[in-house]
């Protein structure tokens, strides 16, 4: 089958070489795509990927069997509905089913209809009654952007200043309109695990559990970011933490299909969990792949994503089937320097095809291109995602590291104790 995937980060490159694998898959296009996807798809630039009418004809014109969506932003905007009104399956949610990602306010609610633990919170479209609450429930605290800010529009503010800063900075424009509604709630304790999940008909499939390291810098201190890092599996979940947040994603996905909410859900449903002492809580609710977790996640999935898209796509939850190798996949993002701030572009890459000559090792690119003269150049803030499989967990993370030393551009920056805590074991967290 034609196969069309919408993105051009690290996560689209991990799903574009993921399906690149099935027998099934004939041609694939990634739009617009970076210069990773090149050696795996036709990239093809230039077309609005947040315009429904256009990804549909585009669908039309190149015989396309299945569209999958990769980022948050064309679900919110509806690409899905607009596609799959058009006659052609898609993998990802209607802009409805979006919404659990594109505002903070709708999601909690979502979770609090359907009795999901959550963190306690209040959601304000004005910055006074939000500065009184921050005061009443004292410090530390989170504040959020209600709509999509590129998972730049959370702040866990340390004190009262700091969250007084941030919710002035969401009123006054910061975020545009995803700032125009402000969540503000209690800050939960604990390790952060994902869990993610093929969602369709009302049913999870969940995949294997990660960790990603949001933080810019070493400690898990400075801004947050779209994410420095990530492993999978994740050593210190329990069993007993583990159901807990199976059970979350099990009501769900069922919740999606149901009154009052019922949207038409095909694609992946992200869990973000903080394990506090009190049992696993959802920090949030993603609408797609997570980034970078799908880059550690797909692979480690035994079988045939393409089918497996395909299935979700057309409402066919009963043919899913997932399998998990035994292996532990570690990822470190080298980013340019000054991310998640300003930052250059145009800095040459070197070293790609030595890292990847090492076992086990793979580099997806997220912000990547290629300049006049045909060389890999820097084009975004989270440059490459390092990849390393190895049978334990320390062998994963140590490859992985191996391989970022042999890759470089000016003003490489990266995170140097991606796993380190994990690898402490729980009491890292007290």
């Amino acid at each position: 089958m034609n196969i069309v995937v919408l993105g051009s980060g690290g996560r689209e490159h991990a799903i574009c070489a993921a399906l690149a694998k099935s027998p099934s898959c004939e041609k694939l296009y990634c739009l617009p795509g970076n210069g990773g996807t090149a050696a795996i798809a036709e990239n093809v630039a230039g077309l609005d990927i947040c315009d429904g009418t256009a990804v549909a004809g585009f669908a039309r014109d190149h015989d396309i069997d299945l569209v999958v969506i990769g980022p948050e932003a064309p679900l919110v905007a509806g690409v899905a509905d607009v596609v799959r009104a058009s006659g052609v399956a898609v993998f990802g949610p209607d802009a409805q089913g979006a919404q659990l990602e594109g505002s903070k306010t709708y999601s909690k609610q979502f979770m609090e209809r359907c009795g999901i633990p959550t963190a306690r919170y209040a959601s304000f479209d004005s910055a006074e009654p939000a500065l009184a609450y921050a005061r009443e429930i004292g410090a530390p605290l989170v504040v959020k952007a209600d709509g999509l800010a590129a998972g730049k529009g959370v702040v866990v503010a340390d004190d009262i200043e700091m969250a007084e800063e941030a919710i002035v900075k969401c009123f006054d424009g910061a975020f545009g309109e995803a700032g125009s509604q402000v969540v503000v709630e209690e800050c939960l304790t604990g390790p952060e695990c994902s869990l993610l999940a093929f969602v369709s008909g009302g049913k999870a499939h969940l995949m294997a559990t990660a960790q990603d390291h949001k933080r810019a810098y070493e400690g898990d201190t400075g801004p947050n970011t779209g994410g420095m890092g990530v492993y999978s599996p994740v050593p210190i979940v329990t069993d007993g933490e583990y159901e807990a947040m199976a059970q979350a994603m099990n009501a769900a996905a069922a919740a999606t299909a149901q009154d009052p909410f019922d949207v038409d859900y095909r694609g992946v449903l992200y869990g973000g969990f903080m394990l506090t002492p009190d049992g696993p809580k959802v920090l949030e609710f993603n609408a797609r792949f997570g980034d970078p977790e799908t880059q550690v996640i797909l692979p480690r999935l035994e079988g045939d994503l393409a089918q497996i898209m395909l299935a979700v796509a057309e409402g066919r939850p009963q043919d899913v089937e997932l399998s998990w190798s035994k292996q532990w996949a570690a990822c470190v993002v080298l980013a340019s320097e000054g991310y998640p701030g300003s930052y250059e572009k145009g800095k040459v890459i070197l070293g790609i095809d030595e890292a990847e000559a090492l076992e086990g090792v793979t580099v997806y690119h997220a912000g990547t291109a290629f300049n006049d003269d045909e060389e890999l150049i820097t084009a975004g803030g989270r440059v490459l995602n390092v990849v390393a499989l190895g049978e334990t967990f320390e062998e994963a993370r140590e490859r992985a590291y191996e391989a970022v030393d042999l890759i470089n551009f000016e003003g490489k920056q990266f995170r140097g104790d991606i796993g380190s805590r994990a690898a402490r074991g729980r009491s890292a967290w007290e």
